[in-house]
């Protein structure tokens, strides 16, 4: 079954194309399912859309949710349009997110730490200061809050889990105190982790997360799933034979989608 959950659009601010223009791509390809899955609002500011550019503004959530549901109708019959959210995580303001996905019928959300220390993740300058113990200590950090992301119950996937590798790509040689912790507390949680073919689009120039950490993920019992991270329709289900055939190298046999916050498991 060909299928991607992890899709931007133009809403965000920094995505191009309609949402229907990435069901439209998904159909080409053959997929059975597309999730959409943009950007959540900033619910824990206070202003309606504090970051213009980044994410979509709270008061254009809703209309996002409509248009999904109404795609999901039309295109019922040709492929499964899947509603989602990739959702920051920010765990001073989870049970304000939790309060407002309860509000909508949504089919998963991926949980993604985009911010440390309230600098994103992608922000290549952060790391110019730091002597060794600095960014063994910060790289700890991102790794304690994917375990708290995990614990939270708030998700479905957690997306793009050594995503801070995306603009400094020496962040995997960074020595780790925590990853194989990190790695075992998710598969205790039974959570799913996206592979996310979007590190192609980066400095780092190749998938989330890195073949080690997938070894890790299959060795504590943590599913996975499949995650393009589209921000324009012609990258939909980007390299998804050779993510495919890669899992089934590492000893994977199967992995899933959600739909109505249910995990379905289908075979590689």
């Amino acid at each position: 079954m060909k299928f991607d959950l992890h899709t931007h659009h133009d809403r965000c601010g920094h995505a191009e194309g309609k949402i229907e223009q990435y069901i439209q791509s998904a159909l080409k390809q053959g997929l059975k399912a597309i999730g959409i899955s943009d950007h959540s609002p900033f619910f824990g500011m206070e202003e309606d859309q504090p970051l213009p550019g980044i994410a979509m503004a709270k008061s254009e959530f809703p209309h996002y949710i409509k248009e999904v549901l109404e795609l999901k109708k039309k295109y019922e019959g040709q492929i499964d349009v899947l509603l989602g959210v990739e959702s920051d995580f920010f765990p001073e303001y989870a049970e304000v997110y939790r309060q407002v996905y309860s509000q909508y019928p949504l089919d998963y959300i991926i949980g993604s730490v985009h911010y440390v220390e309230g600098i994103t993740i992608f922000n290549r300058k952060r790391w110019d200061q730091l002597d060794e113990a600095g960014k063994i200590r910060l790289k700890d950090k991102y790794h304690d809050l994917i375990v708290q992301s995990a614990r939270s119950g708030m998700f479905d996937i957690l997306g793009h889990i050594d995503a801070m590798k995306g603009r400094y790509p020496e962040f995997s040689e960074i020595p780790s105190r925590n990853l194989e912790k990190a790695i075992k507390a998710i598969g205790e949680c039974d959570m799913t982790i996206e592979i996310n073919t979007s590190g192609s689009t980066k400095d780092v120039g190749g998938w989330y997360p890195s073949d080690h950490i997938l070894e890790l993920a299959l060795h504590s019992g943590v599913k996975v799933t499949m995650g393009s991270d589209a921000h324009i329709p012609g990258r939909v289900a980007d390299e998804f034979e050779f993510v495919t055939r890669r899992l089934k190298e590492i000893g994977f046999h199967e992995w899933v989608y959600f739909k109505e916050r249910k995990r379905i498991s289908v075979p590689l």
